[in-house]
C-alpha cells in the first residue's frame, strides 16, 4: 500500500486551533461549503492519490479546516500531492468542493509561506520566459511545418508579464522557496 504518516502529532493542542480559520476558507472560492463535510469518507476512499499514499487524504484535509488548524495545513507539503482530477468533488454527497479547498490551501501556502513545489515554479518561469508551459523542440516545429500546420502563434511575452505583475505573480515567484518532493 502506501507510506505510513508518522510527521502528524496524534495530540491537537489548544493553542493550535484558529477559531476563525475556517470562516475565512468559506470565504474562498471553492471551499464555501467545507463545514458540510460530515466525514464520511467518500472523497478519499475514490480518490486516485489517497489509495495509494497515507500521505494525501481529502477527509483529514477538509476536517483539519473544520478544526482551524491553519497552520497544520499550510506546513503539510501533502497538500501538492492532490492531481485536481476532481473525482472527491463528484462524488461528494454534501456538494464539498474539496479540490477547491487544496488549490485556497495552496494558494495560502504560496501567499503565507512563499513556498511552491520546485516543479510549479519551473513551469511558471517558462511562462513568464516563453509564453508556453512547454519549450517546443526544433524537431516538432519543423514536423508541424512538414505536415502543413501553422507556426505556434507568437505569444506576447510584455503582456504575460504585465498580467504576472498586475496579479502579484511575478512577486510571488521570485519571492518563493521551493521544495523538490513530498516526503513522509
Amino acid at each position: 500500500m502506501g507510506e505510513k504518516r508518522e510527521d502528524a502529532p496524534l495530540l491537537i493542542r489548544a493553542v493550535e486551533f484558529d477559531p476563525e480559520f475556517k470562516f475565512d476558507m468559506k470565504k474562498t472560492c471553492g471551499a464555501e461549503n467545507v463545514a458540510l463535510c460530515f466525514q464520511c469518507g467518500t472523497c478519499s476512499a475514490d480518490c486516485p492519490i489517497s489509495r495509494f499514499s497515507d500521505l494525501y487524504k481529502p477527509r483529514r484535509i477538509a476536517r483539519m479546516v473544520q478544526f482551524g488548524l491553519k497552520d497544520r495545513l499550510l506546513s503539510d507539503k501533502a497538500l501538492w500531492l492532490c492531481s485536481t482530477c476532481y473525482t472527491c468533488v463528484d462524488r461528494c454527497p454534501q456538494g464539498v468542493e474539496i479540490a477547491g479547498v487544496v488549490r485556497a490551501l495552496r494558494n495560502l501556502v504560496v501567499k503565507e509561506r512563499h513556498i511552491m513545489p520546485l516543479v510549479s515554479k519551473e513551469l511558471a518561469s517558462r511562462i513568464l520566459k516563453t509564453g508556453y508551459v512547454y519549450e517546443f523542440p526544433e524537431s516538432r516545429l519543423k514536423k508541424r511545418q512538414m505536415q502543413g500546420l501553422p507556426p505556434i502563434p507568437k505569444p506576447n511575452l510584455e503582456q504575460i508579464r504585465k498580467i504576472f505583475e498586475v496579479t502579484g505573480s511575478l512577486e510571488i515567484l521570485e519571492k518563493a522557496m521551493t521544495f523538490e518532493k513530498v516526503e513522509g
